[in-house]
């Protein structure tokens, strides 16, 4: 069996990651190790790197190639979302309870024994939106949550983690909320990470490393606008698809 060479990463969170385009391991992992310090995990993302490992292994960072990955002001939602949106009938809302959303994102789901959000991770991420850095999109029916997904922002860069459902379509509402303000305020990318076919039904393009890796040279290189995005929501209209 072939080995592989991984890096350990050092004690210090803000130890360099190893360029991803140089690592020879088949689904992209680049190093382990570490910690989820805020530090740390904006470092990954500025790099194309996100952690991804299960209950009880050490912490494994990723940069998997090609790259799944949306382009907002390409992305349309399929017609029958479009019509949902300029229907009016659900309330959109942008980081107004992301805890609740990563806790929904965390749980059980069809043909699945576990997930990948443990409480370590949990805690990363609430620290990082809790520092305005990540961000939750919630949609609302009748007053319920119904839906939502959750990531983070890195200058003109949005890194998608997870999404949920309680109500048929309400995590594609989300994500097409999510592209319409992203597509407002000109971010350039949307990296959905891994292709499945799912995605892959929602538009979802795959684009070489050495591509994302340019995309995302010029998308941090704005600067981070850090906060909570309920404010931001007035200036985008989610009903002329």
């Amino acid at each position: 069996m072939k080995r592989y060479h991984i890096p350990q990463l050092g004690p210090a969170p803000d130890s360099p990651f190893p360029a991803p385009g140089l690592s020879d391991h088949p689904e992209g992992l680049v190093a382990w190790g570490g910690d989820l310090s805020s530090t740390r995990l904006l470092n990954a993302y500025r790099s194309g790197i996100f952690p991804w490992f299960e209950h009880g292994s050490p912490i494994l960072w990723w940069s998997p190639e090609p790259r799944a990955v949306l382009f907002p002001g390409q992305w349309l939602p399929p017609r029958r979302l479009r019509r949902t949106l300029r229907q009016g009938r659900f309330e959109a809302r942008l980081d107004q309870a992301f805890s609740t959303v990563i806790d929904a994102c965390a749980g059980p789901r069809l043909n699945q024994t576990g997930t990948w959000i443990t409480p370590a991770m949990r805690r990363a991420y609430c620290e990082l939106h809790r520092l305005g850095h990540a961000h939750s999109v919630e949609i609302m029916v009748d007053g319920q949550l119904a839906g939502g997904l959750y990531g983070v922002a890195v200058g003109k860069v949005f890194f998608a983690e997870s999404k949920f459902h309680f109500r048929r379509d309400a995590s594609k509402l989300a994500l097409s909320v999510l592209m319409r303000c992203l597509e407002s305020w000109s971010f350039i990318l949307a990296d959905c990470q891994l292709w499945n076919p799912h995605l892959e039904r929602l538009g979802v393009s795959l684009i070489s490393g050495d591509e994302f890796r340019a995309a995302l040279a010029a998308g941090i290189d704005d600067p981070d606008e850090v906060g909570n995005w309920q404010s931001r929501l007035a200036t985008v209209n989610l009903t002329d698809w």
